[in-house]
Parts: structure tokens; C-alpha cells; sequence
């Protein structure tokens, strides 16, 4: 592969960077097959792919690393992930920027959840910890870096218990203890989405986009030009895996109690080719090839 970009550089081209969850390494490969320039790591998908938990605070930062090894290692695209809340006192949080650099980290969230309450994705919050306890934790995050290649994003899930006035204060908060962008959860009215992009246009911003079912996701431009740069789908692909997973082993089930036939791909030559090159295929046989005509040459 070849050298990782750094997520600043590809953050300046002048138009949203979006990027796709991969929960795991085989999904980081589709992404950057597809053309994305970037991707996230999500605990939510990562978690649910790797181990099978919600992301309700169980996981430890060893698990995290573990997970971000191993996708990373699959992908040269630059990457943010998850922070969490830095899985313990500001000591943890040193530990983890350090961990998260050494993987090739581009963009870290650190968020102020209260852990035992903790909440997957952009659900409500029922606690955040203190605003002082939160700015020590995004300063030893910052001050742990040992160049400004990886930025830390600050995360308030405080729209909920404290509205947008209060999340607003925090988020401003947060970027005079150093944090580089901002992302405040939950954010869905259009005037919302307005007032937060104006209020912190020229800095970092990230916004997640779930989807309900219902109301139609907005543009990624359109959120741009209200200032938002960095737009994230954190579920996008776990729960398009998830469905699709799930109806094929219901028709083989089915297929194997009743006799009907197997419910046929779409493109069968198609997803058997994109699942070779996902894996590295043809690269993999080369050396393989390599090594056997290397090995049957006469000796000397």
C-alpha cells in the first residue's frame, strides 16, 4: 500500500470530506474501492462487527486499539475514529493519543459523556461531566500530540440536558482549551443545523448523519456551505450489511426446509470480482507465483 495521506491535506480541497463508516477491514477496502478519499472508524459499527456489543462504554482502549489495528493496517485512506471519552482520567487520554498516533490516526473524538451513562451514536445523553473536568481532558489530549497532524475533535453530547444554548457554550469552550473542530450530536432542525454551522464557520465541524427511516438525509454540499466540513455515516453501512445478512441466511434457512431454490445475486460475477480485489487477490497469487518459480529454479 501506499503511504497514508494525512487528513489535513485531504481536507483542503475545497469541499466536504465525507466519510463512510467501516466497521471492519473488508469494509475500510470497499471504501476506498468506491473513490472516498477518507473514512471513519465508529465504536458503534466496530464494536458490533468485532465483538458483537452496543457501544454503551464496555469496550477499553485495548479493544479499541486492537480493532483500529486491523482496519487501519486494510486501508492507506486517512481515518478519524472514536475517542470516547478517553477511557479513564486525563492519564488514559495521554495514553490513548499516544496509542492512536502510533496507528496513523488522523482525527480523534473525544467526547464528554458521563461513562456510566453512556450512549451509542446520537442518542440522547442522560449526563455529561463537568465543563473543567472536560477542558482537562482536551488539553492533556493536545498537549499529548507530537505534531498537529492528528486533530482532535471535541464531541458535546449536552443538547439534550442542557439545549443548543448550553451545547453552543461548550462546544466554544472546548475549542478555547485546543480542541481543532467541534461536533455537537443530535443537531436535526434545519435552523439548528444553521446556527451551529454559522456559529463556528472556519473551524472543524463534524456532523453525523443517521438516518430514521423517514425524513431524507440532507446534501453533504448543502451542510458544507453552512460549515461543515467533516460528514460522517456512521450507520450507513452496518445497517445495510445487517439487512443484507440477514435476508440471505433467511433464504438459505428457508431453502434448506422447503427446497426452494436459493435466492440468486444480483450480479454474481460482479460481487465474486469486487470481493477479490477487496482482499488483494491477484496481488496475493503474483507473490505466491513468485515464490514457487523462485523455489524450482535450479540451484547454483
Amino acid at each position: 500500500m501506499k503511504a497514508r495521506i494525512p487528513l489535513r491535506k485531504v481536507m483542503e480541497a475545497g469541499r466536504p470530506l465525507v466519510l463512510p463508516v467501516a466497521q471492519d477491514a473488508f469494509a475500510a477496502r470497499l471504501i476506498g474501492r468506491a473513490g472516498f478519499k477518507a473514512f471513519a472508524i465508529g465504536g458503534s459499527a466496530m464494536l458490533a462487527a468485532r465483538y458483537g456489543l452496543p457501544d454503551l462504554g464496555i469496550a477499553a482502549l485495548g479493544e479499541m486499539v486492537a480493532g483500529i489495528q486491523d482496519i487501519a493496517a486494510a486501508s492507506d485512506l486517512p481515518f478519524i475514529t472514536d475517542g470516547d471519552d478517553g477511557y479513564g482520567d486525563i492519564k488514559s487520554v495521554v495514553r490513548m493519543i499516544r496509542a492512536y498516533e502510533a496507528l496513523g490516526v488522523g482525527a480523534v473524538i473525544l467526547e464528554d459523556q458521563a461513562r456510566p451513562s453512556k450512549q451509542p451514536g446520537d442518542n440522547p445523553a442522560p449526563a455529561v461531566v463537568a465543563m473543567a473536568e472536560f477542558e482537562t481532558k482536551l488539553r492533556a489530549a493536545v498537549d499529548a500530540r507530537s505534531s498537529g497532524d492528528m486533530l482532535i475533535i471535541a464531541r458535546t453530547d449536552s443538547l439534550t440536558t442542557l439545549g443548543l444554548d448550553g451545547a453552543l457554550k461548550r462546544a466554544e469552550r472546548s475549542l478555547a482549551a485546543g480542541a481543532d473542530g467541534v461536533f455537537i450530536p443530535g443537531l436535526k432542525a434545519h435552523d439548528d443545523l444553521v446556527t451551529v454551522g454559522s456559529a463556528f464557520r472556519g473551524k472543524h465541524q463534524l456532523l453525523a448523519l443517521t438516518e430514521d427511516g423517514k425524513a431524507q438525509l440532507p446534501r453533504a454540499q448543502d451542510l458544507f456551505v453552512m460549515g461543515y466540513d467533516l460528514i460522517a455515516y456512521p450507520s450507513y453501512l452496518m445497517l445495510r450489511t445487517t439487512e443484507a445478512m440477514a435476508s440471505a441466511l433467511a433464504g438459505l434457512l428457508l431453502s434448506t426446509a422447503d427446497g426452494s431454490p436459493l435466492p440468486a445475486l444480483a450480479d454474481f460475477p460482479a460481487a465474486r470480482a469486487a470481493f477479490a480485489e477487496a482482499v488483494g487477490l491477484r496481488d496475493w497469487q503474483a507473490l505466491d507465483k513468485v515464490a514457487r518459480s523462485q523455489a524450482s529454479a535450479p540451484a547454483t
